[in-house]
């Protein structure tokens, strides 16, 4: 479906259902060195099939039929956080991914006329250049980690500032804990356990199991579960995305006991052995919000804060009250930390479709 033309280029909408089409999507996603997960029709597919919001991925063509640029996007609905065109849904990356200059502008005007037609949502984009125009940027609230993989374990050990690598030493010493790797249904049901529980006490709505289940069955073996086990426990666990040299890890946390136990530590350090076997060379730590206590964790673990840009435009100015530093978002938070937990596993998933 053809949505617009400007500069010279092309601007189609693509089926990401359609093989032909997808295939020509990810060809330029993975030949771009800021391709992300995220820009794949692999991550548009599972968000639509577990959350509900339609894909809607732009294409900016050269005359000779050539992908140029790309804009991944979802149109989130949600009563209670409202709509938005975001490009990715439930992603930390994103944004326009282009090839030739003019397809910012092409991709950036198609996107604008795509939410009048929609009904005037915000379109919200994360990462990528910037649209120019009367697109805000929007930066000072979230900071990316990334470093790359030493040469081996003592190396990646060696990379940890003292206070920390003496943390996770403790857990290296504890015999009680194992690890495993892998997409076994075992492996899915102990991480969505723990993750459930993690979010829930930071005051987040859990998702529903099926967008974990939906990741993995579009990514294949691009995407797989750690779990840290105190004897047949599970304490720590991270679903992690593996993308052109990149370890990814995405949604992770522990339990009550992970503390105790420097069992996140030891998590996230054999994911790091274990990326480096797969010949994996970045390990990529995600976003962070700044002044953040899982920043400041992040830095104490080796890694330095990166800012992170994104951009907005709507008709009106307005935006989605998704961010979790303001007092209306705080509430609901402090809320949610008293719910009890099977309470929070059920109302939770309805409600985090919506937050995008």
């Amino acid at each position: 479906m053809m949505v617009g033309n400007l500069a010279g280029l092309g601007v189609t909408m693509l089926d990401v259902d359609d093989p032909t089409q997808a295939q020509a999507a990810d060809a330029f996603v993975m030949a771009h060195s800021d391709g992300t997960p995220f820009h794949r029709t692999a991550w548009l597919r599972a968000i639509t099939q577990a959350m509900g919001h339609r894909a809607l991925l732009l294409a900016a063509f050269a005359p000779s039929g050539q992908i140029r640029g790309l804009l991944p996007l979802h149109h989130v609905k949600s009563r209670l956080f409202g709509d938005a065109l975001v490009s990715s849904a439930f992603a930390v990356d994103g944004g326009l991914l282009v090839a030739d200059d003019r397809a910012t502008a092409a991709l950036a005007a198609a996107a604008q006329g795509l939410a009048g037609d929609r009904g005037g949502p915000p379109l919200e984009l994360r990462g990528g250049p910037a649209p120019g125009g009367d697109w805000q940027r929007r930066e000072g609230e979230y900071v990316g980690f990334v470093r790359p993989l030493a040469a081996d374990d003592e190396a990646d050990l060696r990379a940890i500032p003292r206070k920390h690598r003496a943390e996770l030493r403790k857990a290296l010493a504890n015999s009680s804990l194992n690890v495993e790797t892998g997409r076994s249904d075992r492996l899915r049901r102990d991480h969505y356990r723990v993750y459930a529980a993690s979010v829930r006490n930071l005051g987040t709505p859990v998702f529903p199991k099926q967008l974990f289940h939906s990741v993995l069955q579009q990514f294949g073996e691009d995407a797989d579960i750690l779990v840290v086990r105190e004897g047949d426990r599970p304490v720590s666990a991270v679903l992690t995305l593996y993308h052109q040299g990149r370890v990814m890890p995405y949604w992770g946390g522990g339990v009550a006991d992970a503390r105790r136990l420097r069992s996140n530590e030891l998590m996230y350090y054999r994911l790091m052995g274990h990326g480096r076997a797969r010949g994996m060379s970045q390990f990529d730590f995600g976003r962070s919000k700044v002044g953040s206590g899982q920043a400041a964790w992040k830095k104490s673990f080796g890694f330095d804060p990166v800012p992170r840009v994104y951009h907005g435009w709507s008709a009106d100015g307005a935006r989605r009250d998704v961010n979790p530093t303001s007092a209306k978002y705080q509430r609901r938070i402090n809320l949610w930390k008293r719910l009890p937990l099977p309470v929070a596993n059920l109302l939770g998933p309805m409600i985090s479709r919506g937050l995008g």
